[in-house]
């Protein structure tokens, strides 16, 4: 079997409450509401699980019917939880506000359990993250987790990706030791989050953080597309053009479309072309997963999205 990809971070419950007519502030909106599982960590390893790819999370769980109906999602999809936590806390919650058109108007996060994921217990579990083929990090664990799997990720030479998250979680990688990094990806609010305020623009944002070490830097653009930067290479790959549904979860979807071109041998562009393909089926549906899509329909699409 092939070597799994590791995920560390947030599992929740994501209840998103979609409004019918155009937002009005200070008064009832009529909306509908869906629930389903959420979290970057955990939906990014969802997305791989159906996809065909081995993956492990590692994440905290607490102790009500919450966490029950989490990992029983988790399992069913082929999500391995070996090194995750079980806390006699609340498990998180999510509850997102979104506009008639489908995007984000407002969100609001309880995380109670995520501080359980600490240098000791990544420590304890060592060797079986030995066994990864990629680590993945979102930002909602603790800096110093990030910073342990940082120098993880330097001794063992298993490439780590960062998500930043948000702009909150994405303060906290500014003074932390990025050498290494194999790839950070930031959307416009996050980056200069993520660096000095001398960096004043995003030319010398980007070069900030190649500076720091790390070796590859995709920037989100949203309906303009993505940026891809390393040391030697600056590609831009437009947005699909596609109606909204949902927005939640496109973002942990192009990530994941983009480890799976990894995960598969492919190239930067070709990885990138997937990303984007996954991201535009995630938005045509409800939830933050694309559950229609196996591997194979997944890499048929890219050619239809990008018939070039």
């Amino acid at each position: 079997m092939s070597n799994p990809v590791f995920c560390i971070g947030a599992a929740f419950v994501d209840e998103l409450f979609h409004v019918t007519d155009p937002m009005m502030i200070g008064t009832t909106n009529d909306a509908t509401v869906t629930r389903t599982a959420g979290g970057v960590g955990r939906n990014i390893a969802h997305q791989l699980a159906l996809l065909g790819v081995p993956v492990q999370l590692i994440s905290a769980f607490g102790n009500d019917s919450d966490a029950v109906w989490l990992k029983r999602i988790c399992t069913e999809a082929g999500i391995k939880l070996e090194a995750s936590i079980n806390s006699e806390d609340f498990s998180g919650k999510y509850t997102g506000i979104l506009q008639e058109d489908g995007s984000l108007f407002l969100g609001f996060l309880t995380n109670p359990a995520n501080y359980l994921i600490t240098p000791e217990h990544l420590d304890q579990n060592k060797e079986l993250l030995k066994t990864a083929s990629w680590l993945l990090a979102d930002a909602n664990i603790t800096i110093v987790a990030i910073e342990w799997l940082l120098s993880f990720s330097r001794q063992t030479g298993i490439p780590l990706v960062i998500e930043p998250v948000a702009v909150p979680p994405a303060r906290k990688l500014q003074k932390a030791n990025l050498n290494g990094l194999f790839l950070i990806t930031p959307n416009e609010d996050e980056l200069p989050a993520i660096c000095s305020g001398k960096a004043k623009s995003v030319e010398q944002q980007i070069e900030e953080l190649l500076k720091r070490g790390v070796q590859q830097i995709w920037l989100h653009n949203g309906k303009a597309g993505s940026a891809f930067y390393s040391g030697e290479k600056h590609l831009l790959l437009q947005a699909i053009p596609i109606g909204v549904l949902d927005s939640n979860g496109a973002g942990d979807g192009s990530l994941a479309g983009f480890i799976l071109g990894k995960y598969l041998g492919k190239d930067d562009l070709e990885c990138l072309k997937l990303a984007h393909t996954l991201a535009a089926e995630i938005l045509q549906v409800n939830g933050a997963i694309a559950s229609h899509l196996d591997q194979q329909t997944l890499l048929a699409l890219v050619s239809k999205y990008y018939p070039q």
